[in-house]
């Protein structure tokens, strides 16, 4: 079972299964989350995910869908740990830096917004190429 937590471990989570999906999201919103030109995203039910450690905090912001995307951090350390969209009520997207163990294994099967991608950012051979998340 993966499991994956804040940079510290005051926040620890685990999840069920394969993923869903694997993607990196170049989006602006992410690129300013991360601090970085995207972020790597394992897409699992979210009956299957399950904090296990800590309570996280949460940001709310108005995503590209005109609904609420729910962005939770540990308040503590500042750590991106997974967010759950409201326009996609069965699925957490998990960030893959905290995963325990890493992610060096977890090949990306798609890029969402593209059209943000940053110049230093090379697109990743066999990944879906997505202009926006449609």
């Amino acid at each position: 079972m993966p499991t994956g937590s804040c940079m510290y471990g005051e926040i620890q989570y685990e999840y069920i299964g394969e993923p869903a999906l694997t993607a990196l999201c170049h989006c602006r919103d992410y690129q300013k989350w991360s601090g970085s030109g995207e972020t790597s995203n394992v897409v699992v039910p979210r009956s299957a995910f399950k904090i296990t450690k800590g309570n996280p905090k949460v940001f709310v912001r108005m995503g590209g869908s005109g609904q609420e995307h729910l962005h939770f951090f540990c308040g503590n350390c500042g750590s991106s740990l997974y967010s759950q969209p409201v326009s996609m009520p069965d699925v957490t997207i998990i960030k893959t830096g905290g995963l325990n163990g890493g992610a060096a294994d977890i090949p990306i099967a798609v890029e969402f917004y593209t059209k943000d991608r940053q110049s230093f950012c090379i697109p990743i051979e066999g990944a879906q190429q997505a202009q926006t998340m449609s």
